[in-house]
């Protein structure tokens, strides 16, 4: 395993080394060491309009969640889970049900291998859908919030993420979190060869299903979500990096690798975090201004 794991860091190093310096600055061309450098802002208590360093994303949706949640007392709150399969606890449902809140949650995933695997294996996740999710039928403006933990591994991401914030209703919550690109980790993870990241995941996540596939098209990046929200009229009430809990506990190689990675990059890449999170709001008027 040592073995594999080294050859793939050596062939994943030369390609950075290689890499037309246009490459392998797009994704990471906008902000993201900006949103690291802000001063870091609790989850619980971020607002709109903030900026967060490395932070919980898990208290971060949830508070939103139950902001969103008091201007609709007394009614059911809809939420759609989009890669239902990894979206762990990043917006706490059970939390949210027990501050007494009604929810409906339908849960989707894209149809592969290790998100057939991951539905057998939890009893939790027995009901939810797994389908190509361009074609996923959604009625337009018909969830409160929207939950996507998946656009870095699906093709067709940019048409997948209209057809999500499209089923926001004004007023409502699209939440996004993903590998960053930029940092070091997510270099890894979209560069590494097949059967080096099958082992590296298996590492990490003994028992879990996967690897997913890593597909990163442009839109899965903080300049692409950014572009992709400015052009829509969607409003970021929150965007920030965090470093979640799998970049604390991956084995020391894969530490180290990252940190030599970064070097090479010449501090392109990025260590003090491996996600984006943004919390996106569709504004009741579509004549609001979006915040950047």
């Amino acid at each position: 395993m040592f073995g594999a794991l080294l050859f793939g860091f050596v062939a994943t190093a030369e390609g950075l080394i290689r890499e037309p310096a246009g490459r392998a600055a797009a994704p990471i061309s906008v902000s993201t060491r900006d949103l690291a450098r802000t001063v870091p802002v609790d989850g619980r208590h971020a607002r709109r309009g903030s900026l967060a360093g490395p932070a919980s994303s898990a208290g971060l949706f949830t508070q939103f969640a139950l902001d969103l949640a008091t201007q609709h007392q007394g009614r059911t709150v809809t939420v759609l889970q989009a890669g239902c399969t990894t979206a762990g606890e990043e917006l706490d449902l059970a939390e949210l049900r027990a501050r007494g809140l009604r929810l409906d949650v339908s849960l989707v995933d894209d149809e592969t291998a290790a998100s057939r695997a991951a539905v057998a294996a939890r009893p939790e996740l027995e009901e939810a859908r797994l389908i190509e999710l361009r074609l996923l039928p959604l009625r337009p403006r018909s969830f409160d919030i929207v939950q996507c933990s998946l656009l870095h591994r699906v093709a067709n991401a940019e048409m997948v993420l209209w057809r999500l914030a499209s089923a926001v209703r004004p007023g409502g919550l699209l939440l996004l979190r993903l590998p960053d690109p930029a940092s070091a980790f997510g270099f890894l993870d979209r560069r590494l060869p097949g059967f080096v990241r099958a082992l590296a995941w298996h590492g990490v996540r003994p028992g879990q299903a996967g690897p997913y596939p890593a597909v990163y098209e442009p839109v899965a990046s903080a300049r692409g979500i950014e572009m992709f929200m400015s052009r829509h009229g969607l409003a970021i009430a929150h965007r920030g990096v965090v470093s979640s809990a799998r970049s604390t506990t991956r084995p020391g190689l894969a530490r180290a690798a990252g940190r030599l990675l970064a070097w090479l990059s010449r501090g392109r890449l990025a260590t003090d975090h491996d996600e984006l999170c943004y919390v996106i709001r569709r504004p009741e008027d579509r004549f609001a201004r979006v915040l950047q």
